[in-house]
């Protein structure tokens, strides 16, 4: 492997035709760059479509009240379900699997009247009624201050923690805000913290403009009494939370009077199985680019394994004195094979590196002009590029196989007599 000799014979070899070895090698490297940028496209499908879910945690589901479509226990139809404060117990006792059950009442929202004033400063938002486990399902980074916590939940403190968005719309720079003071629908309240979204900078609006406050405090100020307007639950990570999701219905119907054969009256959104749906796309998005890659790298192996076979015929007096002079069928047999490799990992690695170079290019526009939608950070795993490079191993052995047994099968005498 490491004769300088056989070096020197290669490089002569590969320099003999050019023009021919370029267009050999042209095959492979077309292979596996094709490959690289199909799968870091792949790569930033998937990453623009997860980003769009959100950090929600993914084992999770959102249920709320609906008309209720069949007359049940003197009940009429059409009756609109009010799920109750009770419930959330009731969910966490009867079902042991579910890891947080989040009730959450809502008020006005970014696109509505203005409901939230500070000083001259007015702005629309949407305000939730929250309980502190609700950051472990929507994870936020606390910019300054803190989250609310139990303790608020119980004194009913009239405290709120504020995104990016209505910092931006009702402080100045510089201002300081956590400890001041703002209304919300006339309703003073403290600021106790700041946040924005993980890997966001606060550029997901809906969210940047929110503003949560203890459930409690909620309930009591906007008099919501013990209503609760939907609810986020997640399972434990054990378990999916899809195969529990029959059950919480069950739970619910009876404890909201509903007819069981009643499908319309509680609405759900299975994030899990939504989340999973996309991820099977994705895997099979990932294997097509697998697929293609390797069809056409496998086009440019046939073409160095038909190149390798004319340079045996062409060598075949060569071959007929080294065997004539004791070398034995091994040693021709590695020549051949260790020609078809540099050629083809050469012509492999420069097609990586311009598949990198396109990676970059399409990285440092996506950045330049802003984010795409259902795109980002196109990118390839290091393990992909392993994988790349061990194909290229293998397709190189396997392009110089029938080659290099085809010469072995020579005897030095009729190779000597060959014109």
């Amino acid at each position: 492997m490491f004769n300088r000799d056989r070096w020197n014979e290669i490089v002569e070899a590969l320099n003999a035709n050019r023009f021919r070895t370029l267009l050999t090698a042209f095959g492979v490297f077309w292979g596996i760059m094709i490959l690289v940028l199909l799968l870091a496209l792949t790569n930033g499908l998937r990453n623009g479509v997860s980003k769009d879910f959100g950090d929600f945690a993914t084992n999770s589901m959102f249920m709320w009240g609906q008309g209720t479509s069949i007359p049940y226990k003197g009940l009429p139809k059409g009756r609109r379900v009010q799920f109750k404060i009770q419930d959330v117990a009731v969910l966490k006792e009867r079902i042991p699997q579910l890891k947080y059950v989040s009730p959450r009442n809502q008020l006005g929202g970014y696109q509505g009247a203005n409901n939230v004033t500070r000083n001259e400063k007015t702005g629309a938002f949407t305000v939730n009624g929250d309980y502190p486990e609700y950051i472990l399902q929507q994870p936020m980074d606390i910019n300054a201050g803190r989250f609310m916590s139990y303790s608020d939940i119980d004194a009913k403190r009239k405290v709120v923690v504020i995104g990016k968005g209505v910092v931006d719309a009702l402080y100045d720079i510089g201002e300081e805000v956590v400890g001041s003071y703002l209304k919300i629908n006339g309703v003073n309240f403290m600021v106790i913290g700041t946040f924005s979204l993980p890997n966001s900078n606060g550029d997901s609006e809906e969210e940047a403009n929110s503003i949560y406050v203890p459930f409690t405090t909620f309930s009591q100020v906007f008099n919501r009494g013990e209503d609760v307007g939907w609810m986020a639950i997640t399972a434990e990570d054990e378990t999916s939370i899809t195969t529990l999701i029959p059950t919480i219905m069950e739970i619910m119907r009876e404890q909201r009077g509903i007819h069981p054969n009643d499908q319309r009256a509680i609405g759900n959104f299975d994030r899990a199985e939504a989340f999973g749906k996309i991820t099977g796309l994705f895997d099979i998005l990932t294997f097509v680019g697998y697929f293609v890659g390797a069809l056409i790298l496998l086009s440019g192996v046939i073409g160095i394994s038909n190149i390798m076979l004319i340079v045996v015929k062409e060598r075949t007096k060569e071959i007929g004195v080294r065997r004539a002079l004791g070398a034995t069928p091994w040693s021709i047999r590695v020549q051949i094979l260790q020609e078809s490799l540099v050629l083809t990992i050469i012509s492999g690695m420069v097609g990586i590196a311009v598949a990198a170079g396109g990676i970059w290019v399409m990285n440092y526009f996506t950045n330049l002009n802003g984010p795409v939608e259902n795109f980002a950070n196109p990118s390839v795993n290091i393990i992909v590029v392993g994988i790349a490079l061990l194909i290229l191993v293998i397709s190189g052995i396997l392009a110089g196989l029938i080659p290099a047994t085809r010469a072995t099968k020579m005897k030095p005498v009729d190779a000597l007599r060959t014109d």
